[in-house]
């Protein structure tokens, strides 16, 4: 089941069909790609007072973990095991606010930290409570408002976030709120990859997105790629919408109209003038992946110009093409392509990951 990408682009071959297609793979990648990243859990607003506990289902019908947000009176935010350590159950099912955290089942608390606190009728328990009493606690990474947290731990999430965070230092994150009327889920018939595959090309714009195509530069479009993700970068066309960019970022100069950052395995961080679209693609089945929009808004007099002016637009053509790719995939004729040198940089550099956590 081992899967190669050549790290010669001008020589390499895409995954073969059958990433896409068998079952095995699929249920693989929880493990050896989903479980060791990091995921986009949410925002600090959720949990923005003492006490404040909201719970997060990581990835579902896939990963599908019960994760808990928590908001300690020391003012320190904690992301732990939303599951009792008695006898399973669920301790939180919906935002609330509380001193301590307790299981409706039979009455075991906890810090809001995840520490073990106390437990009717255990006296007699010997060698009672131990470490494993405490709910899991797993790491939280903040960046802004916007939290991300890894079920493993085992990789530094600077090496997914750090290019992100140190090419957008200049904007005042705090100041984008979510707009959740502006948010959108979609359902795609095809697999997570091929969605993925799509967004890390500007290859298909011209052929594609006739309206991005009008207002961006396509003939400098460009791919930057760093360990655990990529960055694409839209030039506006003379007269249209950019950032005002200040000296200190290392863009100044250009007419940008948009930065897509794509962090493995399944983020999309989309900046525009008028602020942030989050994509979290969520893998549902081998033939079956869930999109989320999530919408966070900076300057709203700037909303629907541009190139992030119409996204339900851009997304219902993507959509099609990505579908019609997962019907084109099962026929016995194909079973691999190559990859553009020049335009696609980006899904070789995907590929190659997708090989190395599967190996």
């Amino acid at each position: 089941m081992d899967l190669f990408i050549d790290n010669d682009i001008s020589l390499a071959q895409t995954l073969p069909t059958s990433f896409y297609l068998k079952e095995e793979y699929f249920q693989r990648s929880k493990e050896k790609i989903f479980s060791k990243c990091w995921h986009f859990i949410g925002d600090t607003d959720q949990v923005k007072e003492k006490g404040w506990v909201t719970p997060v289902n990581l990835l579902p019908s896939f990963l599908n973990e019960p994760l808990l947000l928590s908001h300690d009176k020391n003012e320190k935010l904690y992301c732990i095991s939303n599951v009792c350590t008695h006898r399973g159950n669920l301790l939180v099912e919906k935002p609330c606010q509380r001193n301590d955290i307790r299981c409706q089942y039979h009455g075991r608390r906890f810090h809001l930290d995840g520490r073990f606190l106390s437990m009717p009728e255990f006296k007699e328990v010997k060698n009672f409570p131990t470490a494993a009493d405490d709910l899991h606690q797993l790491p939280l990474h903040t960046w802004g408002k916007w939290l991300f947290t890894s079920l493993t731990g085992k990789l530094n999430a600077n090496e997914f976030f750090a290019p992100m965070m140190e090419r957008l230092a200049w904007l005042p994150l705090l100041e984008f709120v979510f707009h959740p009327e502006l948010s959108k889920d979609y359902h795609i018939h095809a697999h997570w990859a091929l969605y993925c595959e799509n967004y890390l090309e500007g290859f298909h714009i011209p052929f594609v997105h006739s309206g991005l195509n009008s207002v961006i530069d396509y003939s400098n479009y460009s791919v930057e790629l760093f360990s655990h993700s990529s960055l694409q970068v839209g030039i506006a066309k003379e007269g249209e919408l950019i950032f005002d960019l200040p000296p200190s970022s290392p863009d100044y100069g250009k007419k940008i109209a948009s930065y897509y950052f794509w962090v493995f395995p399944n983020l999309m961080f989309n900046f525009y003038p008028w602020g942030l679209s989050v994509n979290i693609v969520q893998p549902l089945s081998v033939s079956e992946t869930k999109v989320s929009f999530l919408s966070y808004v900076w300057d709203e007099s700037k909303l629907r110009q541009g190139a992030g002016g119409d996204l339900h637009k851009v997304e219902m053509e993507d959509e099609e093409i990505v579908q019609n790719v997962q019907k084109g995939i099962r026929s016995r004729f194909y079973d691999h392509g190559r990859y553009s040198v020049t335009r696609e940089q980006g899904t070789h550099h995907f590929h190659r990951l997708i090989a190395q956590f599967m190996a």
